[in-house]
């Protein structure tokens, strides 16, 4: 089978210098951010490749983009190989980042639209036919002739998306795409890229997320990034399958508890907790719910925890990642 997207033992380190000086040098050190990682993407799949930040998402995509050169391994996109063949790469995939400020705010939708299509050498005609497609298509017709500086960050991202299509490639990188957008304009975005982008035009993706229910949602199958390294990879269904017969009791908390005290029971499987925005996450796997909910209100309230919710969940991809590398997505 020929793949989309396929790498082999591709591996990227990064050398910083610290601020402080060792006879006469600053002292450096050596950061692994892709540790000889084998991905194979087909053709026409919506792939999610998940992890924490730092995970080494962002340096895979540069890579598949050309942005930056491996230290090790090989990359095929589209057939073409990311070293030797880079124009032929570039011409066949479409590059989206979350957070990044790839539009010209001083100029119109319509006129970064256009000043991308030349990059690509595309005629006028055939320029101006595939910019009023892709108006309709982000349903952006009326923002056309507008400054970008006054869109919103949910048309900026379309806009992106545009931007990234303008020259109808057959492979997307989408690196968090839905980075920093508000719930409403992320369902939207999500929705795009799956019955759009990917069901109705046939554009195999490739999506970079630390947000697990994004990956669950729109990925034919996942893999799961720690550390530049695959811990594992398969369809949302099957990876959630690998936690067993196990529930997971959420609560919500006002600050971290001794963890040791909430897993001296047998039908405390696992114990997890993510602190986010002042409050604390705690996810606690059992095969005897009814048990350890009673158990885990009573040690909570003995350590005078206070006790936001709480409530009773089927495993995530989160709970998988936690499974097998012992760290949670979110931080």
């Amino acid at each position: 089978m020929s793949y989309a997207i396929e790498t082999i033992d591709l591996y990227k380190k990064f050398v910083t210098k610290s601020g402080l000086w060792l006879f006469g040098r600053r002292k450096t050190k050596e950061v692994v951010a892709v540790d000889h990682l084998n991905l194979k993407v087909r053709k026409g799949e919506l792939f999610g490749l998940l992890g924490p930040n730092g995970a080494g998402k962002t340096t895979t995509i540069k890579i598949l983009a050309t942005l930056i050169i491996p230290d090790g391994g090989e990359a095929y996109v589209n057939g073409y190989s990311v070293l030797k063949e880079d124009v032929k790469v570039r011409e066949s995939i479409g590059v989206v980042t979350g957070g990044e400020r790839s539009l010209y705010w001083k100029l119109t939708g319509r006129e970064n639209l256009e000043f991308f299509a030349s990059l690509y050498k595309m005629s006028p005609r055939e320029a101006s036919r595939r910019i009023k497609e892709l108006f309709e298509l982000m349903e952006l017709e009326d923002k056309a002739d507008e400054y970008v500086e006054n869109y919103s960050s949910g048309m900026r991202q379309k806009l992106k998306l545009a931007r990234a299509l303008i020259h109808d490639p057959p492979v997307l990188l989408l690196d968090e795409p839905t980075l920093g957008l508000d719930p409403s304009f992320s369902r939207s975005i999500r929705k795009f890229i799956k019955e759009e982008l990917n069901k109705r035009e046939g554009k195999t993706i490739l999506l970079t997320t630390h947000y697990m229910e994004e990956a669950d949602q729109l990925c034919d199958r996942v893999a799961l990034i720690h550390r530049g390294k695959i811990v594992a990879c398969d369809t949302p269904e099957n990876l959630k399958a690998k936690i067993g017969v196990d529930k997971v009791l959420v609560f919500k908390v006002s600050e971290r508890p001794d963890e040791e005290a909430l897993k001296k029971k047998d039908f405390v499987h696992r114990v997890a907790m993510v602190s986010s925005n002042g409050n604390v996450t705690i996810r606690v796997h059992t095969d005897d719910e009814v048990s350890a909910l009673y158990f885990l209100l009573e040690e909570l309230r003995k350590q005078k925890v206070e006790i936001y919710s709480f409530s009773l969940e089927k495993p995530t991809l989160e709970d998988v990642f936690i499974k097998l590398t012992g760290e949670a997505i979110r931080t």
